[in-house]
């Protein structure tokens, strides 16, 4: 399905740069914690202006590339909305578009995400986003007037990419679908309420691959020789089975979706309202403890 490198080193970008059909998008948010301690996300537009890799323009994906009509953060837009804006920012036909954030690859492979779900192949990641392309030697540039011409945004919808809480409830239980959170171990069992969902534990039925062992301790993408054997063991490799990720708010998932496109599995749905979504309707059933066989 994908007509370019999903993963593209800094090298790669610096000597591509000046292509004419090169997109480069940097997509970070900023999100953590205020002196409070209460949690926050906001728009990255700010770290962007700070430093940002020569000649990219911003992607808001907590902004302008999520619906204000959802109560849940990140929410896709829907098409005509997303078509129009991705084209003003100047993503079409003939443009080839990298993406990278100044964390760990998640937000990048979020807008990853959005663009194939809108039907637009032509995307690379950048490999470790700007950390990377700093301890490579790349300059990075200030200010924040970068910009492309518009274009037409063309695609269609893969809806097959997309899993919703009804979806994902009536494949509970279901011997042809792997169901894959992908937040930590001890969150996944329950044992702790890591970001405040109100009901701890997993949506039944699900495996864990924890995103955070698919990267690097310098922030890179995992090798696939690390991450084949997380996937196989599973069975999210298996390709007679359906496969959809999902975590808190739908945004480590597009990681582990991301993933799994470099082992093949191209087809991988992401449930975008993800925890988020699932534990603030209380007739939806969670599940603790170790999964049983």
């Amino acid at each position: 399905m994908s007509t370019a490198p999903l993963l593209v080193d800094a090298a790669w970008l610096a000597a591509r740069r000046s292509d004419e059909s090169i997109r480069i998008y940097d997509v970070s948010i900023s999100h953590g914690r205020n002196d409070s301690g209460e949690s926050f996300t906001a728009s990255g537009r700010e770290s962007y202006e700070a430093e940002h890799i020569p000649g990219a323009a911003h992607a808001d994906v907590f902004g302008e590339f999520a619906t204000t009509e959802s109560p849940y953060a990140f929410t896709s837009l829907d098409h005509d909305t997303f078509a129009q804006r991705a084209g003003a920012l100047g993503i079409g036909a003939d443009t080839h578009v990298v993406l990278y954030d100044q964390g760990g690859n998640l937000w990048a492979t979020r807008l990853w995400w959005n663009l194939r779900l809108e039907g637009f192949d032509r995307v690379s990641v950048l490999d470790g986003g700007l950390g990377a392309w700093k301890s490579a030697g790349f300059d990075t540039e200030q200010g924040g007037g970068n910009s492309y011409p518009a274009a037409t945004f063309t695609g269609e919808r893969r809806p097959e990419l997309l899993a919703t809480k009804e979806s994902v409830l009536a494949g509970i239980g279901n011997p042809a679908g792997v169901l894959v959170n992908s937040l930590e171990p001890q969150t996944f069992r329950g044992e702790v309420d890591t970001y405040g969902y109100g009901r701890p534990g997993r949506i039944p039925g699900s495996v864990n691959v924890f995103f955070g062992d698919l990267v690097t301790d310098d922030g890179r993408v995992g090798d696939l020789d690390l991450v084949r054997p997380l996937f196989a063991e599973a069975g999210a490799l298996d390709e007679d089975k359906s496969v959809v990720t999902y975590c808190g708010g739908g945004i480590a998932a597009t990681f582990l979706a991301f993933q799994l496109a470099r082992l093949g599995r191209e087809d991988v749905a992401v449930y975008d309202g993800s925890m988020n979504e699932w534990v603030s309707d209380g007739s939806l059933p969670l599940e603790v403890g170790e999964p049983t066989a």
